[in-house]
């Protein structure tokens, strides 16, 4: 029973400091675009190799 007065308390920062990472995250914006980032990763990339090029050598 004498745990509860350490772990009770121990829980309710942890919720505490959950609940205030959240309201942070949501107020500068963290949330606001939830599509954009998912279709970012489908985008070709321009720097990607090319088959057949090799950029560990020097250009000569």
């Amino acid at each position: 029973m004498s745990v509860l007065y350490v772990v009770l308390p121990i829980a309710l920062l942890l919720l505490a400091g959950a609940i205030a990472a959240y309201a942070w995250a949501a107020r500068r914006g963290q949330f606001d675009d939830l599509k954009t980032p998912a279709i970012r990763a489908l985008h070709d990339d321009d720097t990607a190799l090319r088959p057949g090029s090799d950029k560990t050598t020097p250009p000569t």
